[in-house]
């Protein structure tokens, strides 16, 4: 019994074998790299090889640091409440509105966006939002506005609009998953026991839901905060987040220890969240079984 148990597992570790010796090279190696050369020391176009704190110092201290940190956090986060409060009613509508037979359409439909690129969606909002874009011009033909508003491009607004509209597929179908997996009964009984939709909603829907909404905030939080190519189209480089800066230091300023340190950091933060979000999860979870 344990011979077999013992070849059995051995097939199965060979079988993983590849695809974990692949992950280790493709997403390992880079990270360690990065690692590595954020404890190391800037010189003039290369790399000194002198082990240093410095660079972390200076990311925790620098003001201008701090800012762009910050402003990554509460742009990412304002992304993610609103991504997560406009993708809940689509979700609900299409699980427990829609015919069964309809919702393999209505999920078609919610994934069109992904038939194309993300930075052509980008320059799409880009041409929505602009000086002479959709939006303007639709306004200025309706005699609404006398002048294009510039206030719905190059500012935190159109990053947000931009980044919620990308990454809503992304909050829907998790939220949909828990919904479907919800037993239609309970809330039968909770309304037999005389309690309104909205109180039945809050007390059975919403919490037995919530695994999936969490699923979501993490989906939407964890790409948004290290997203580059809105901030730099749509917020006209006037609003740099942290990826924005990471490149710079980068490519522009060649002081590779420091664009390290500021991925590594940003990597911790987000973990730290992610794993904040895991624990609030489980106890969904355990609350749910």
């Amino acid at each position: 019994m344990a011979k077999g148990w013992d070849a059995q597992a051995r097939q199965g570790y060979a079988l993983i074998a590849p695809p974990f010796l692949y992950a280790a090279l493709i997403l390992a190696a880079p990270l360690l790299t990065i690692l590595a050369y954020s404890f190391l020391t800037d010189g003039y176009l290369t790399v000194v090889r002198d082990f240093t704190w410095a660079n972390y110092v200076q990311v925790w201290t620098d003001p201008i640091v701090r800012t762009v940190m910050l402003r990554s956090l509460m742009v990412s986060a304002l992304v993610t409440l609103v991504t997560v409060l406009l993708a809940f009613p689509v979700a609900y509508y299409v699980s427990f509105m829609i015919r069964p037979e309809k919702k393999a359409t209505w999920l078609f439909l919610i994934t069109i966006p992904f038939w194309t690129s993300y930075l052509i969606r980008v320059f799409l909002w880009k041409v929505i939002l602009g000086y002479n874009g959709v939006i303007n011009s639709g306004l200025t033909g309706l005699g609404i506005i006398d002048e294009p508003l510039t206030f719905i491009l190059y500012n935190v607004n159109s990053i947000v609009i931009t980044l919620a509209h990308a990454y809503a597929p992304f909050a829907i179908l998790p939220i949909f998953v828990a919904l479907e997996k919800i037993d239609r009964s309970l809330l039968e009984a909770g309304r037999d026991l005389g309690e309104s939709r909205v109180m039945t909603f809050l007390r059975v829907t919403l919490p037995l839901a919530m695994p999936g909404v969490l699923a979501a905030v993490l989906i939407v939080f964890i790409p948004t905060i290290g997203d580059y190519v809105t901030p730099e189209l749509i917020g006209g480089g006037k609003i740099p987040m942290i990826a924005n800066l990471i490149q710079v230091q980068m490519l522009a300023l060649d002081n590779r220890p420091l664009g390290s340190a500021l991925a590594v950091t940003t990597m911790a933060i987000v973990a730290i969240v992610s794993i904040v979000f895991l624990l609030i999860n489980r106890r969904f979870l355990k609350v749910r079984s």
